[in-house]
């Protein structure tokens, strides 16, 4: 069942260094660009939607790496819903994360070519994307170890620039740098909840989609030196993301009234824009890129990791596993290049709302991984009353955010093309389930009597 190779040279994490990896691969565009269309929905109530998908992220994280301290295994959350519930589980949960990595990549790449050419206008966008994808592939062939190396450099970079953010933001506040427009503090309900509870709701995706990344994180936690240590490791990854989002958040729209963020620039741009401080659109430029390349990079490593664990346990062509000289077996690399050319092609050709709802479709698909890695609980770990209290109440809090896109026009459609993509995903697992029946009863018949 894929168990983890424990003693080779990968296998020496140490639990903060998980926790740098984890802030590294989830401190994304999803904050530094998509919290923007979030306030705009919901105003200055969305750091109750970040502090509701903090607590659903850590529970989900919290039941994954649980699991992990129990019995490591390299397939990560869907080698546990594989021993929870049987092989149907593994294979569908397995590929709705393939899937949605795939496509989420697409729309990463082509979002750094897009604030790639905030410096360079001329070069082409598909240069630009080609450029990422290959530097990503080629930190994912090099291995773990720079893998990680190279996500604590990248937090380390992110949450400096958020910092930075946080400093000018209250210098400003107390009147040290002077600008051309007045503080709005927020002091009224319908300035705090200008959306209602209808607009917190709809926004509630967003914040978890600052969240995301815990799966790639579980995958991690089989390097770690004590696998036991992968809860510590979630709980102060998290309650460090955490304060960090709600300090940034909270001062941009301290700053700046609700109303005048927009989802082309990340709110610290707009919140520090009447202080002419030239410096500041190109400091978040870069951290924009920065933030999509660690994330995609993190990406890679889990469709490439799940996809040989996948053929290792016979739910894809063997071939995916068979290891060369390369850190990845080449037909796995090929199979994920011709997917992410694939997903980058659509995301240039295709109208700017078409593939947006396909990728809200695929943030949606990650969720309901996370509802399969609360409910492996039930069947491999032995839950007191309070555990399976908490564990309701997390799969809770993924449903209301889940829900919450019923009610927003752009999210709608991506909720009911993720269903799609389950659906068919399904169909397939009922059509793999029906061979594997059969080759059952052929392995279990007795030979013909003569």
């Amino acid at each position: 069942m894929g168990k983890s190779k424990s003693g080779t040279q990968e296998n020496n994490l140490k639990w903060w260094q998980l926790s740098l990896f984890g802030v590294g691969c989830t401190i994304g565009t999803g904050f530094f660009l998509g919290s923007s269309l979030a306030i705009k929905m919901t105003g200055p109530s969305l750091l109750i939607a970040y502090m509701m998908a903090a607590v659903g992220t850590y529970i989900a994280f919290d039941a994954l790496s649980r699991m992990t301290a129990q019995e490591p295994l390299d397939g990560g959350f869907r080698s546990y819903a594989k021993k929870a519930y049987g092989r149907w589980a593994g294979f569908s949960s397995g590929w709705v994360y393939w899937v949605s990595e795939v496509l989420i990549m697409g729309s990463q790449m082509t979002a750094l070519a897009i604030f790639s050419r905030f410096w360079f206008p001329k070069v082409p966008l598909w240069l630009f994307a080609a450029g990422y994808a290959v530097l990503g592939l080629v930190v994912v062939l090099i291995g773990v170890g720079l893998l990680n190396k190279l996500e604590n450099i990248l937090a380390v970079i992110k949450i400096s620039a958020i910092l930075m953010f946080v400093i000018l933001a209250l210098l400003a506040l107390f009147g040290i740098i002077d600008g051309d427009r007045p503080i709005a503090y927020p002091n009224r309900m319908k300035e705090i909840f200008p959306g209602g509870v209808i607009g917190l709701w709809s926004a509630a995706i967003f914040a978890y989609y600052a969240f995301g990344g815990i799966e790639i994180l579980g995958l991690m936690a089989t390097k770690l030196r004590d696998p036991k240590e992968a809860p510590k490791a979630g709980r102060v990854m998290l309650f460090s993301l955490m304060i960090i989002y709600a300090l940034a958040i909270g001062l941009a729209v301290t700053m700046v009234s609700w109303h005048k963020f927009n989802a082309k620039e990340s709110p610290f741009v707009i919140a520090l824009d009447a202080y002419n401080l030239s410096f500041v659109p190109h400091i978040f430029n870069g951290a924009l890129i920065i933030a999509g390349f660690s994330t995609m990079v993190a990406s890679l490593y889990g469709v490439t990791s799940v996809l040989v664990t996948l053929a290792e346990e016979g739910d894809a062509p063997v071939s995916f596993s068979k290891k060369g000289k390369l850190k990845v077996p080449l037909p796995t690399l090929i199979l994920t290049m011709l997917g992410i050319a694939a997903s980058v092609i659509s995301a240039l050709l295709m109208p700017n709302r078409i593939y947006e709802y396909i990728t809200t479709a695929a943030g949606l698909m990650l969720l309901y991984n996370w509802m399969f890695i609360l409910a492996s609980t039930r069947k491999l770990l032995k839950l007191s009353t309070s555990d399976k209290i908490k564990y309701v109440i997390g799969a809770v809090l993924i449903l209301i955010a889940v829900s919450g896109t019923l009610f927003h026009h752009t999210s709608r459609p991506g909720l009911f093309i993720s269903l799609a993509f389950i659906a068919v995903i399904g169909g397939i697992t009922l059509i793999m389930q029906a061979k594997w029946k059969k080759k059952r009863k052929r392995v279990l018949s007795p030979w013909p009597t003569a």
